[in-house]
C-alpha cells in the first residue's frame, strides 16, 4: 500500500457517482475533462515520472490507459481557452509542422523558455517547486532541443500539470501547450501553458471511521485533523492532516495507534468528494517498566533518572524521543532504539531499550604556544563510566613554560537528575606567572545543573566547595613566599536567553558569582568575591550581529595584599581584553614592571560579527582595567582593538583573533593573537 490517497472505482461510468481513492497527486480515477491536446507523435517513449517531492507516495503509472469515460468538456473552460496559429495542442495534434508553420527547420534546435499563465491563486511555492523538479522541460531548459523534443516535453509536462492539478482538486482542468516564436530580442522559443483550472472540487464529508473509541479524548483528536466538510479536495491537506492525527495520538496515550490511508468518493456531477480514514487506536496507555538488554552501561532505574516522565504518566512519543537523545548525549552508546511493548495489562507500556556501547576510554594531548604564556603541553586518560552508572575519571597532566599540574577529575553525569553533575577534584600544580608563583594543592567537589548543545537550558547553577593550601609569591611578599590556606564556598546562577550556545546570534545572557573565604594566613580574616557577567546579541539584518558584553567584579573585606595573589582579579588575554598579554592590565610595579591584580574589575567588549557562507570577519573593540580599590577606576580603562576571523564548523565556531592595544603600557604587545573554539563571548 502506498503512503497516500488510493484509488478504487465502484463503477466505470461518470457523470454518476464514482467511487474512488485517491492517490495524492493524480486522484488517479479521472472523471474529469481532459480537454488537452497532444502534440505530434514522436517515436520517443515517455519516461515514467519520478516520485513527487515532499508527498512520499508513489508516482501512478503514466502508462496505464484510462478506462473511466471523462465528463463532457466544461463550456467555461472552452471559451477561456485562448487560440493562435502557433499553439501546440497537448493530446490531438497530428503534426507538428502544421501547429508550428513559422519553423522551417522542425530539425534545428534551439533554446526555449517556459512559462505558465492561468494558475493565479493555485500555484503556490510548493506547487511551483513541484513543477520546476518534475517538469522535463524545466530540466531541459538550459540545453537546446529541436521541435519534436521540445512537443513531446509539452505533452508530458500537460500530464504532470493535470496531475498537480488533481493533487489541490481541480479535477476538470483544461490544459493547453503552445510554442512560440522567440519575441524581439531573444533567440529562445516561447513554451507557454494555458490553464484554464475549472471549478475546485469539494469535501462533502469527513468521516474519522473508528476515533470515537478514544472515547472522552476524541474532541481533541479530531481538532487535530483540521480537514473539514467544505474545504477542497486537496490531497497535501488531507495527507499532513492524517500526520497530525497520527502525531496528536502517539502524544495522546495511543502508542500503537494507526492511521490508514485516506480514501475519498468522488461525485463529478455535483462535483463534490467524500474523504474516509479509518483510524484504529489500539488502546489508551500509561508508561509502565523500562526494559535494558544490556545492564554493564547502567540500569533501568537510571533511565527512569533520566527520563522526563514517571510510571503511569500518559505515553508521549515526544517523552520517548527526549530519552532517546539523553542516553545518546551520555557519550556511552553507540546505537540506542527504544521500542513501545505490550506490558500485558491492558493498561501500561513498556520500553524496550536496546543499547550498543561505545569505546568507554580516551586518551588525548594537546601542544600549544601564546605570547607572554610560553609553551604548553597537555595529555590527559580518561575512562567515562569507571564507576557506573556514567562516572567518568579523568587523570591530566600538564607541562608548560609557567605551569605544571597534575590532577584527578571525578564527574557523575545525570546525577539523580538530568544534567545534574557531581564533580571533585584533587589537584597538584606549580604556576609562575608574571604576576604571582604558586605552588598549590586543591581539594574541591561540587553540583551542577550544567547546560550542553543538546539540550541548552535558561537557568545553570552551581555550588561548591574548596580547601586549598597554597605556597606563594608576589610583589607584596618582596620577594619572601607565603603560605595560605583556604576554605571557599562558591555559587553560581546564570540565565541565558540566547539562541544558541556557541554561535548566539539574539537573546542576552546574564550570570552571578558569589564566594564567600576564609584564609588562614597570619590570622583568619575573611572576604568574598563577587563578579557579575552580562551580554547581549542583536541581529541586523541577515549577516551581520552585534554583540556586546560587560564584566565587573569586587571583593569585600580584606585589604589587596593580604589576599592570595591567585585569588585576585586579573585582565588581558583572549577571553578578557584582546591585544593585552595575559593578566597584563592593572597595576604594576618592580623592576620587571610585574602586574599584582587587584580588588576589582571592570570589561566591556563590543564586536560586529559578519557572516559569509562558512566564514565570518569579526572587528571589535575591547576595554578594561583592574584596581586596588573596592571600585574600579573607569578612567584608567584599557582600550584593545582588532579583527577576527570566524570558520563556522558543524560543531561550532572556531575563532582567530588579533589584536592589538590602543592606549598600551610599558612593555605591552604590538600585536596578541588568540585561538579557540566559540565566540569570545
Amino acid at each position: 500500500m502506498t503512503n497516500g490517497l488510493r484509488t478504487r472505482r465502484r463503477h466505470s461510468g461518470c457523470p454518476h457517482a464514482a467511487r474512488l481513492a485517491l492517490a495524492p497527486l493524480l486522484l488517479v480515477a479521472p472523471c474529469a475533462v481532459h480537454a488537452q491536446s497532444a502534440p505530434p507523435p514522436v517515436q520517443e517513449e515517455a519516461p515514467a515520472l519520478d516520485p513527487m517531492p515532499d508527498i512520499g507516495i508513489d508516482w501512478p503509472d503514466m502508462g496505464q490507459p484510462d478506462t473511466v469515460e471523462p465528463l463532457p468538456a466544461d463550456p467555461r473552460a472552452d471559451a477561456a481557452v485562448p487560440e493562435g496559429d502557433a499553439m501546440v495542442e497537448a493530446p490531438e495534434a497530428e503534426d507538428a509542422a502544421e501547429q508550428n508553420p513559422v519553423f522551417t527547420d522542425a530539425g534545428e534546435e534551439r533554446r526555449y523558455k517556459v512559462s505558465l499563465s492561468g494558475l493565479d491563486g493555485i500555484a503556490d511555492e510548493q506547487f511551483d517547486m513541484r513543477f520546476k523538479e518534475l517538469s522535463t522541460l524545466s530540466q531541459g531548459e538550459r540545453r537546446r532541443a529541436n521541435l519534436a523534443q521540445i512537443n513531446r516535453r509539452v505533452k508530458e509536462d500537460g500530464e504532470l500539470l493535470d496531475q498537480l492539478l488533481r493533487a489541490k482538486g481541480y479535477y476538470a482542468a483544461r490544459i493547453r501547450g503552445s510554442v512560440s516564436p522567440p519575441p524581439a530580442g531573444t533567440d529562445r522559443l516561447q513554451v507557454r501553458f494555458d490553464v484554464v483550472p475549472g471549478t475546485q472540487y469539494l469535501l462533502s464529508s469527513v468521516d474519522l471511521v473508528g476515533l470515537a473509541e478514544t472515547g472522552p479524548r476524541e474532541p481533541r483528536l479530531r481538532e487535530a485533523f483540521p480537514v473539514k466538510a467544505g474545504d477542497p479536495v486537496d490531497a497535501d491537506r488531507i495527507l499532513a492532516g492524517r500526520d497530525s492525527l497520527s502525531t496528536a495520538l502517539a502524544e495522546s496515550g495511543f502508542p500503537f495507534a494507526k492511521v490508514d490511508e485516506p480514501e475519498v468518493r468522488i461525485d463529478h456531477e455535483e462535483r463534490r468528494g467524500e474523504l474516509d480514514i479509518v483510524v484504529t487506536p489500539g488502546g489508551y496507555r500509561t508508561f509502565g517498566n523500562i526494559i535494558l538488554n544490556d545492564n554493564t552501561l547502567f540500569k533501568a532505574p537510571h533511565l527512569y533518572e533520566i527520563a522526563r516522565f514517571d510510571r503511569d504518566d500518559i505515553y508521549m512519543a515526544s517523552d520517548v524521543e527526549d530519552l532517546r537523545r539523553a542516553i545518546v548525549a551520555t557519550g556511552l552508546v553507540s546505537t540506542v532504539t527504544l521500542t513501545p511493548k505490550e506490558a500485558g495489562d491492558g493498561e501500561h507500556v513498556d520500553l524496550d531499550v536496546q543499547v550498543r556501547p561505545a569505546p568507554l576510554r580516551t586518551v588525548a594531548g594537546e601542544l600549544g604556544y601564546g605570547t607572554g604564556e610560553g609553551y604548553r603541553a597537555e595529555v590527559s586518560w580518561q575512562h567515562r563510566n569507571l564507576f557506573p552508572p556514567e562516572g567518568a575519571v579523568t587523570l591530566r597532566g600538564v607541562v608548560g613554560t609557567q605551569e605544571q599540574t597534575a590532577s584527578v577529575l571525578y564527574r557523575r553525569n545525570n546525577f539523580h537528575r538530568r544534567d545534574n553533575v557531581l564533580t571533585g577534584l584533587l589537584s597538584v600544580s606549580n604556576i609562575k606567572r608574571d604576576a604571582y608563583d604558586a605552588r598549590t594543592i586543591t581539594v574541591a567537589g561540587g553540583l551542577e545543573r550544567q547546560t550542553n548543545i543538546l539540550f541548552q537550558k535558561k537557568w545553570v547553577w552551581r555550588i561548591g566547595a574548596e580547601i586549598i593550601a597554597s605556597d606563594e609569591a608576589d610583589f607584596f611578599s618582596g620577594g619572601d613566599r607565603r603560605t595560605f590556606f583556604i576554605g571557599a564556598v562558591p555559587l553560581s546562577l546564570t540565565y541565558d536567553g540566547s539562541d544558541d550556545l556557541l554561535n548566539p546570534t539574539k537573546g542576552f545572557r546574564l550570570g552571578g558569582r558569589f564566594s564567600p573565604e576564609l584564609s588562614f594566613q597570619s590570622g583568619t580574616f575573611g572576604y568574598a568575591r563577587v563578579q557579575l557577567d552580562g551580554s547581549a546579541y542583536q541581529p541586523v539584518g541577515e549577516r551581520v550581529v552585534l554583540a556586546a558584553r560587560t564584566r565587573l567584579g569586587t571583593i569585600l573585606g580584606s585589604t589587596v595584599d593580604r589576599i592570595a595573589p591567585s585569588r585576585r582579579f586579573y585582565a588581558g588575554g583572549g577571553a578578557s581584553v584582546r591585544g593585552y598579554g595575559y593578566q597584563k592590565i592593572g597595576p604594576r610595579y618592580g623592576p620587571d614592571d610585574d602586574p599584582v591584580g587587584g580588588k576589582s574589575l571592570a570589561e566591556f567588549s563590543l564586536e560586529a560579527r559578519v557572516r559569509f557562507g562558512n566564514f565570518g570577519v569579526v572587528p571589535f573593540i575591547d576595554a578594561g582595567n583592574i584596581s586596588t580599590s573596592f571600585v574600579p577606576r573607569f578612567r584608567d580603562l584599557r582600550i584593545g582593538a582588532g579583527m577576527g576571523v570566524r570558520y563556522y564548523s558543524s560543531f561550532g565556531p572556531i575563532r582567530v583573533d588579533v589584536g592589538t592595544p590602543i592606549n598600551p603600557q610599558s612593555g605591552d604587545p604590538k600585536i596578541a593573537v588568540y585561538v579557540s573554539l566559540g565566540q569570545a563571548f
